[in-house]
Order: C-alpha cells, then structure tokens, then sequence
C-alpha cells in the first residue's frame, strides 16, 4: 500500500512537531527514520529508564510505541492539523534489557480523521534483536493544532 501524505511540507512538520515534544526530549529519545506513514525511534538505556530489575520500564517502551505511531500518522495528515492518540493496546513480549530500544511505528490504515497505525518494539545489541513489544494505536487528526 502506497501511502501519500496530504501536506507537502510533510517531512519538515513532522521534524518540527518531534523536536518540541518535551517529554521525548526528556527521555532521550531519538528520530531515526522518516518516510511517508513509517517512523523509527531509538532510544538508549540510562538508568533512570529501568524499573527495579534493570530492565527498561513499560512506562519508556510503551512512551516510544506511542509516539512512533503517533508520528508515522502524522506524516499523512492535512497542513494545519495535529496528531492525538485516542486508544492503544500493548503487548510487553520480551524483557527489554538491550542497550538500544527501537520503536518502529508504521500506519495500518490511514483515514481523513481516524487513522490506525501499529508500533513494534525492538532491543538491539551489537548481534541481537529481540521483539520486546507490540501495540495497535488509534490516532486522530485534530484541526487547528498546532504541529
């Protein structure tokens, strides 16, 4: 499925929107990939992201799935709107004690105001990767928001 965005400035706002995100600024997160409905966010481990056990708490990887899916959405809605997530659904698969975390969010189904996209998780190291998570997101379009 070929997936065409409804801006031309579609790489740009997404960027931008991205950069002002404060709580992925907060986390560390990085935007690694870009393409029309398909973002890839990385994040490495520091030990404010772990839960008791060493391991990156649900709270970061379900925060990157988000936001990847978030943003591969937004790479196909209108100038002049916003992107909100409206329901998700996760799966934690795997304990994610890698030292780099990869969302990668990717549109299922785009629409004019509903737009389902789903996010897998992954854990990389220099010669593995693990499927951590898995989750299906409903974003919605919402006119008159700021990017």
């Amino acid at each position: 499925m070929e997936l065409k965005p409804r801006s031309a400035d579609w790489e740009q706002r997404v960027r931008k929107s991205f950069e002002a995100q404060a709580f992925m600024e907060h986390l560390g997160a990085r935007m690694v990939h870009l393409e029309p409905g398909a973002v890839d966010l990385e994040l490495s481990m520091r030990p404010e992201l772990t839960q008791q056990h060493g391991f990156f708490h649900a709270g970061a990887t379900s925060s990157i799935a988000d936001s990847a899916a978030g943003y591969a959405a937004l790479t196909l809605f209108a100038d002049g709107t916003g992107v909100l997530t409206t329901e998700y659904k996760i799966n934690l698969l795997n304990p994610a004690a890698q030292p780099t975390l990869v969302a990668r969010g990717r549109v299922l189904k785009p629409g004019r105001t509903l737009t389902i996209a789903q996010a897998d998780v992954y854990g990389l190291s220099d010669d593995t990767q693990v499927h951590v998570a898995t989750g299906l997101f409903t974003l919605m379009s919402v006119a008159g928001m700021k990017d």
